[in-house]
Protein backbone atom coordinates (compact mmCIF):
# COMPACT_ATOMS: atom_id res chain seq x y z
CA UNK A 1 0.00 0.00 0.00
CA UNK A 2 2.87 2.66 0.90
CA UNK A 3 4.33 1.40 -2.49
CA UNK A 4 1.49 2.45 -3.97
CA UNK A 5 0.86 5.78 -2.50
CA UNK A 6 4.88 6.81 -3.23
CA UNK A 7 4.32 5.57 -6.78
CA UNK A 8 0.81 7.73 -6.98
CA UNK A 9 2.82 10.86 -5.59
CA UNK A 10 5.63 10.56 -8.36
CA UNK A 11 3.26 10.22 -11.16
CA UNK A 12 1.23 13.56 -9.92
CA UNK A 13 4.42 15.69 -9.59
CA UNK A 14 4.45 16.21 -13.40
CA UNK A 15 0.88 16.79 -13.57
CA UNK A 16 1.36 19.38 -10.63
CA UNK A 17 4.30 20.65 -12.25
CA UNK A 18 2.04 21.10 -16.02
CA UNK A 19 -0.45 22.48 -14.41
CA UNK A 20 1.45 25.30 -12.47
CA UNK A 21 3.67 25.87 -16.03
CA UNK A 22 -0.29 26.50 -17.92
CA UNK A 23 -2.00 28.33 -15.90
CA UNK A 24 1.25 30.64 -15.52
CA UNK A 25 1.49 31.05 -18.87
CA UNK A 26 -1.81 31.67 -19.48
CA UNK A 27 -3.10 33.99 -16.86
CA UNK A 28 0.62 35.74 -18.22
CA UNK A 29 -0.33 36.23 -21.74
CA UNK A 30 -3.58 37.88 -21.48
CA UNK A 31 -3.14 41.51 -23.08
CA UNK A 32 -2.48 44.93 -20.12
CA UNK A 33 -0.90 44.99 -16.72
CA UNK A 34 -2.81 43.85 -13.80
CA UNK A 35 -1.03 47.01 -11.86
CA UNK A 36 -2.42 49.40 -14.15
CA UNK A 37 -6.37 47.22 -13.52
CA UNK A 38 -5.98 47.61 -9.54
CA UNK A 39 -4.75 51.09 -9.89
CA UNK A 40 -7.42 52.32 -11.70
CA UNK A 41 -7.19 54.89 -14.75
CA UNK A 42 -6.17 57.70 -11.89
CA UNK A 43 -2.80 56.54 -11.53
CA UNK A 44 0.65 58.01 -13.13
CA UNK A 45 2.64 55.82 -15.23
CA UNK A 46 6.11 56.38 -13.34
CA UNK A 47 3.67 54.84 -10.39
CA UNK A 48 2.41 51.93 -12.15
CA UNK A 49 6.03 51.27 -13.38
CA UNK A 50 7.48 51.63 -10.16
CA UNK A 51 5.35 49.05 -8.73
CA UNK A 52 5.77 46.75 -11.89
CA UNK A 53 9.28 46.64 -11.18
CA UNK A 54 8.08 46.35 -7.42
CA UNK A 55 6.65 42.97 -8.03
CA UNK A 56 8.85 41.87 -11.35
CA UNK A 57 6.12 42.16 -13.65
CA UNK A 58 8.71 44.10 -15.46
CA UNK A 59 10.99 41.20 -16.72
CA UNK A 60 9.98 38.28 -19.32
CA UNK A 61 7.14 36.20 -18.59
CA UNK A 62 9.66 32.89 -18.40
CA UNK A 63 11.80 34.51 -16.11
CA UNK A 64 9.02 35.57 -14.07
CA UNK A 65 8.27 31.92 -13.96
CA UNK A 66 11.11 30.57 -12.97
CA UNK A 67 11.43 33.12 -10.17
CA UNK A 68 7.66 31.69 -9.30
CA UNK A 69 8.35 28.01 -9.38
CA UNK A 70 11.54 28.88 -7.20
CA UNK A 71 9.41 30.29 -4.62
CA UNK A 72 6.95 27.85 -4.81
CA UNK A 73 9.58 25.02 -3.73
CA UNK A 74 9.62 27.07 -0.48
CA UNK A 75 6.19 26.89 -0.11
CA UNK A 76 5.70 30.76 -1.51
CA UNK A 77 2.81 31.61 -3.24
CA UNK A 78 3.82 35.66 -3.34
CA UNK A 79 2.26 38.53 -2.53
CA UNK A 80 -1.70 39.19 -3.32
CA UNK A 81 -1.48 42.82 -5.36
CA UNK A 82 -4.60 43.90 -4.20
CA UNK A 83 -4.80 42.93 -0.53
CA UNK A 84 -0.71 43.52 -0.42
CA UNK A 85 -0.86 40.21 1.60
CA UNK A 86 0.80 36.79 1.35
CA UNK A 87 -1.30 34.25 -0.78
CA UNK A 88 -0.50 32.10 1.69
CA UNK A 89 -2.12 33.63 4.70
CA UNK A 90 -5.21 34.35 2.65
CA UNK A 91 -5.87 30.76 1.71
CA UNK A 92 -5.55 29.66 4.89
CA UNK A 93 -8.00 32.11 6.05
CA UNK A 94 -10.59 30.94 3.51
CA UNK A 95 -10.13 27.33 3.68
CA UNK A 96 -12.10 26.86 6.93
CA UNK A 97 -15.18 28.26 5.74
CA UNK A 98 -14.83 26.09 2.45
CA UNK A 99 -13.82 23.38 5.16
CA UNK A 100 -16.91 23.38 6.79
CA UNK A 101 -19.04 23.68 3.63
CA UNK A 102 -17.83 20.83 2.15
CA UNK A 103 -18.47 19.03 5.11
CA UNK A 104 -21.99 19.70 5.18
CA UNK A 105 -23.12 19.41 2.03
CA UNK A 106 -21.23 15.52 1.09
CA UNK A 107 -22.73 15.13 4.82
CA UNK A 108 -26.27 16.03 2.66
CA UNK A 109 -25.03 14.43 -0.65
CA UNK A 110 -24.30 11.35 1.19
CA UNK A 111 -27.75 10.99 3.48
CA UNK A 112 -29.95 11.32 0.38
CA UNK A 113 -27.68 9.56 -2.45
CA UNK A 114 -27.08 6.57 -1.31
CA UNK A 115 -30.14 5.40 0.78
CA UNK A 116 -32.08 6.66 -2.79
CA UNK A 117 -30.11 4.48 -4.85
CA UNK A 118 -30.29 1.61 -3.17
CA UNK A 119 -34.05 1.82 -2.57
CA UNK A 120 -34.78 3.21 -6.58
CA UNK A 121 -32.56 -0.41 -7.74
CA UNK A 122 -34.72 -2.32 -4.92
CA UNK A 123 -38.19 -0.76 -6.15
CA UNK A 124 -36.51 -0.70 -10.07
CA UNK A 125 -39.60 0.57 -12.18
CA UNK A 126 -42.03 1.63 -9.57
CA UNK A 127 -43.51 4.81 -8.77
CA UNK A 128 -40.97 4.74 -5.86
CA UNK A 129 -38.22 4.68 -8.39
CA UNK A 130 -39.12 7.04 -10.37
CA UNK A 131 -39.45 9.24 -8.01
CA UNK A 132 -36.29 9.01 -6.48
CA UNK A 133 -34.90 9.72 -10.02
CA UNK A 134 -36.95 12.31 -11.15
CA UNK A 135 -35.88 14.14 -7.74
CA UNK A 136 -31.55 13.34 -8.30
CA UNK A 137 -32.45 14.31 -12.36
CA UNK A 138 -33.91 17.53 -10.63
CA UNK A 139 -31.23 18.33 -8.59
CA UNK A 140 -28.51 17.46 -11.24
CA UNK A 141 -29.65 19.79 -14.12
CA UNK A 142 -30.91 22.36 -11.62
CA UNK A 143 -28.35 25.08 -12.28
CA UNK A 144 -26.82 25.68 -8.59
CA UNK A 145 -27.05 29.61 -8.72
CA UNK A 146 -30.74 29.30 -9.57
CA UNK A 147 -31.75 26.85 -6.55
CA UNK A 148 -30.02 28.98 -4.49
CA UNK A 149 -31.11 31.60 -5.01
CA UNK A 150 -35.23 29.61 -4.73
CA UNK A 151 -34.46 28.09 -1.34
CA UNK A 152 -32.89 31.60 -0.29
CA UNK A 153 -36.37 33.21 -0.97
CA UNK A 154 -38.41 30.56 -0.03
CA UNK A 155 -36.92 29.46 3.48
CA UNK A 156 -34.77 32.69 4.37
CA UNK A 157 -36.78 35.34 3.42
CA UNK A 158 -40.44 33.88 2.77
CA UNK A 159 -40.29 31.50 5.93
CA UNK A 160 -37.63 33.15 8.18
CA UNK A 161 -36.25 29.53 8.65
CA UNK A 162 -32.35 30.21 8.06
CA UNK A 163 -29.90 33.64 7.84
CA UNK A 164 -30.00 34.32 3.81
CA UNK A 165 -25.78 34.46 3.42
CA UNK A 166 -22.98 34.43 5.78
CA UNK A 167 -21.46 32.64 7.91
CA UNK A 168 -21.12 33.80 11.25
CA UNK A 169 -23.10 30.86 12.50
CA UNK A 170 -23.77 27.11 12.04
CA UNK A 171 -27.19 27.72 11.05
CA UNK A 172 -25.92 29.75 7.72
CA UNK A 173 -24.51 26.96 6.62
CA UNK A 174 -27.62 24.65 5.95
CA UNK A 175 -28.85 26.06 2.98
CA UNK A 176 -25.79 26.17 1.08
CA UNK A 177 -24.62 22.70 2.36
CA UNK A 178 -28.47 21.54 1.06
CA UNK A 179 -27.89 23.45 -2.76
CA UNK A 180 -24.55 21.65 -3.21
CA UNK A 181 -25.62 18.26 -1.73
CA UNK A 182 -28.52 18.29 -3.73
CA UNK A 183 -26.76 18.62 -6.90
CA UNK A 184 -24.12 15.73 -5.50
CA UNK A 185 -26.63 13.34 -4.15
CA UNK A 186 -28.35 12.92 -8.07
CA UNK A 187 -25.18 12.20 -9.15
CA UNK A 188 -24.46 9.56 -6.41
CA UNK A 189 -28.40 8.16 -6.57
CA UNK A 190 -27.65 7.76 -10.15
CA UNK A 191 -25.11 6.12 -9.67
CA UNK A 192 -25.59 3.76 -7.28
CA UNK A 193 -28.56 2.42 -8.90
CA UNK A 194 -26.88 1.70 -12.00
CA UNK A 195 -24.44 -0.33 -10.13
CA UNK A 196 -26.43 -1.92 -7.59
CA UNK A 197 -28.48 -3.28 -10.45
CA UNK A 198 -25.71 -4.39 -12.16
CA UNK A 199 -24.51 -6.29 -9.19
CA UNK A 200 -27.86 -8.04 -8.68
CA UNK A 201 -27.27 -9.78 -11.74
CA UNK A 202 -24.50 -11.52 -11.02
CA UNK A 203 -24.24 -15.42 -10.46
CA UNK A 204 -23.18 -15.19 -6.84
CA UNK A 205 -26.14 -13.30 -5.80
CA UNK A 206 -28.37 -15.87 -7.51
CA UNK A 207 -26.61 -18.09 -4.89
CA UNK A 208 -26.85 -15.98 -2.09
CA UNK A 209 -30.89 -16.37 -2.78
CA UNK A 210 -31.07 -20.31 -3.28
CA UNK A 211 -28.98 -20.23 0.09
CA UNK A 212 -32.31 -18.87 2.48
CA UNK A 213 -30.30 -14.99 2.61
CA UNK A 214 -33.17 -12.42 3.17
CA UNK A 215 -33.30 -9.40 0.25
CA UNK A 216 -31.90 -7.13 2.96
CA UNK A 217 -29.22 -9.75 3.51
CA UNK A 218 -28.21 -10.09 0.01
CA UNK A 219 -27.88 -6.73 -0.55
CA UNK A 220 -26.04 -5.14 2.43
CA UNK A 221 -23.91 -8.14 3.08
CA UNK A 222 -23.30 -8.88 -0.87
CA UNK A 223 -24.25 -6.62 -3.91
CA UNK A 224 -23.95 -2.81 -1.96
CA UNK A 225 -20.09 -3.80 -1.23
CA UNK A 226 -19.25 -4.27 -4.69
CA UNK A 227 -21.67 -2.34 -6.14
CA UNK A 228 -20.13 0.85 -3.56
CA UNK A 229 -16.80 0.74 -5.53
CA UNK A 230 -17.39 3.36 -8.81
CA UNK A 231 -19.32 5.29 -5.93
CA UNK A 232 -16.22 5.56 -3.38
CA UNK A 233 -14.64 7.44 -6.69
CA UNK A 234 -17.22 9.81 -7.34
CA UNK A 235 -17.63 10.59 -3.76
CA UNK A 236 -13.94 11.45 -3.47
CA UNK A 237 -13.75 13.53 -6.68
CA UNK A 238 -16.51 15.44 -5.21
CA UNK A 239 -15.22 15.91 -1.96
CA UNK A 240 -12.57 17.53 -3.69
CA UNK A 241 -14.30 19.93 -5.90
CA UNK A 242 -16.23 20.89 -2.67
CA UNK A 243 -12.95 21.73 -1.10
CA UNK A 244 -11.70 23.20 -3.77
CA UNK A 245 -14.24 26.46 -3.33
CA UNK A 246 -18.02 26.12 -4.37
CA UNK A 247 -17.50 29.32 -6.70
CA UNK A 248 -21.22 29.89 -7.20
CA UNK A 249 -22.56 28.69 -3.97
CA UNK A 250 -19.60 30.93 -1.63
CA UNK A 251 -20.71 34.22 -4.07
CA UNK A 252 -24.30 33.61 -3.17
CA UNK A 253 -24.42 33.36 -0.06
CA UNK A 254 -21.53 35.61 0.63
CA UNK A 255 -19.31 33.19 2.35
CA UNK A 256 -15.96 34.26 2.33
CA UNK A 257 -14.51 30.64 1.28
CA UNK A 258 -11.57 29.37 -1.39
CA UNK A 259 -14.26 30.11 -4.11
CA UNK A 260 -15.12 33.53 -3.37
CA UNK A 261 -11.35 34.48 -2.84
CA UNK A 262 -10.91 33.41 -6.26
CA UNK A 263 -14.05 35.01 -8.15
CA UNK A 264 -12.30 38.20 -5.89
CA UNK A 265 -9.06 37.44 -7.45
CA UNK A 266 -10.51 37.50 -11.35
CA UNK A 267 -12.74 40.65 -10.88
CA UNK A 268 -9.33 42.83 -9.57
CA UNK A 269 -6.84 40.51 -12.10
CA UNK A 270 -4.65 39.47 -8.81
CA UNK A 271 -2.38 37.02 -10.71
CA UNK A 272 -0.63 35.50 -7.94
CA UNK A 273 -3.83 35.47 -5.74
CA UNK A 274 -5.92 33.53 -8.88
CA UNK A 275 -2.53 30.97 -9.23
CA UNK A 276 -2.74 30.10 -5.72
CA UNK A 277 -6.59 28.90 -5.44
CA UNK A 278 -6.21 27.40 -8.84
CA UNK A 279 -2.85 25.36 -7.51
CA UNK A 280 -4.39 24.72 -3.90
CA UNK A 281 -7.63 23.13 -5.75
CA UNK A 282 -5.42 21.29 -8.27
CA UNK A 283 -3.53 19.71 -5.10
CA UNK A 284 -6.92 18.71 -3.49
CA UNK A 285 -8.00 17.66 -6.37
CA UNK A 286 -4.90 15.02 -6.83
CA UNK A 287 -5.20 13.92 -3.29
CA UNK A 288 -9.33 13.34 -3.62
CA UNK A 289 -8.32 10.52 -6.69
CA UNK A 290 -5.16 9.22 -4.00
CA UNK A 291 -7.60 8.96 -1.31
CA UNK A 292 -10.34 7.10 -3.49
CA UNK A 293 -7.53 4.20 -4.72
CA UNK A 294 -6.59 3.57 -1.59
CA UNK A 295 -10.00 3.25 -0.12
CA UNK A 296 -10.81 1.09 -3.47
CA UNK A 297 -8.05 -1.15 -1.91
CA UNK A 298 -9.57 -1.16 1.43
CA UNK A 299 -12.69 -2.20 0.22
CA UNK A 300 -12.04 -5.01 -3.04
CA UNK A 301 -8.94 -7.56 -1.96
CA UNK A 302 -8.85 -8.08 -5.33
CA UNK A 303 -7.22 -4.76 -6.23
CA UNK A 304 -5.28 -5.04 -2.82
CA UNK A 305 -3.95 -8.51 -3.31
CA UNK A 306 -2.84 -7.32 -7.43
Amino acid sequence: MLKKVVNRILVSIPVLIGVIFIIYIMLNIIPGNPISVMMKEHARQEVIDRMSAYYGLDKPVMVQFLIYLKNLCHGDLGMSYKLNRSVNALIAQAFPYTLKLAIAAALVSWIIGIPAGIVSAIKENTAVDHFFMGFSLLGVSMPVFWAALLFQYVFAYKLGLVPVSGADNPSAYILPAIVLGWSSAGTIARLTRSNLLEVLEADYIRTAYAKGRSQAGVILHHAFKNALLPVITMMAIQVASLLSGAVITETVFAIPGIGRLAVDAITSRDMPLLQGTVLFTTVLIILGNLIADILYSVIDPRIRES
